[in-house]
């Protein structure tokens, strides 16, 4: 059973970064460790929070880790090597094939489908 949970806050300037907090009291900071392709990322710090039990973990993304295709992170509990969260980054052709821009795109038309509709009913009046 995980001792901690981690819940992300937020991508910001190449930093990801996540709140991780006790799920039973102690002062024992987490240690945390987070890899991409098993191997460990440098740079990644864990800062006590101001609510007690909970940790502020920074995990700077590196630039030449930022490429076409699908990026995985995975964040751990390296006590036990239990799996806290993970997060992704998708770039390139790979983004063209998610949903998400799929469904951009379909907005995109039915908006522009719309406005010809409207013309036409205008004008043919």
């Amino acid at each position: 059973m995980a001792r901690y949970t981690l819940t992300h806050t937020r991508l910001k300037e190449g930093t990801w970064q996540a709140i991780v907090a006790m799920k039973t009291p102690g002062d024992e900071p987490p240690q945390i460790g987070v890899t991409h392709l098993e191997t460990p990322l440098e740079g990644v710090t864990l800062q006590a929070a101001e609510a007690a039990g909970e940790w502020l973990l920074q995990v700077p993304v590196p630039a030449t880790l930022i490429a076409d295709g699908v990026q995985t992170f995975v964040v751990s509990d390296l006590s036990d090597d239990r799996v806290l969260d993970s997060f992704t980054l998708i770039c390139g052709d790979a983004v063209t094939q998610d949903i998400r821009a799929e469904m951009d795109l379909l907005r995109a038309e039915l908006d522009l489908l719309k406005r010809a509709f409207r013309r036409h009913c205008v004008e043919t009046q």
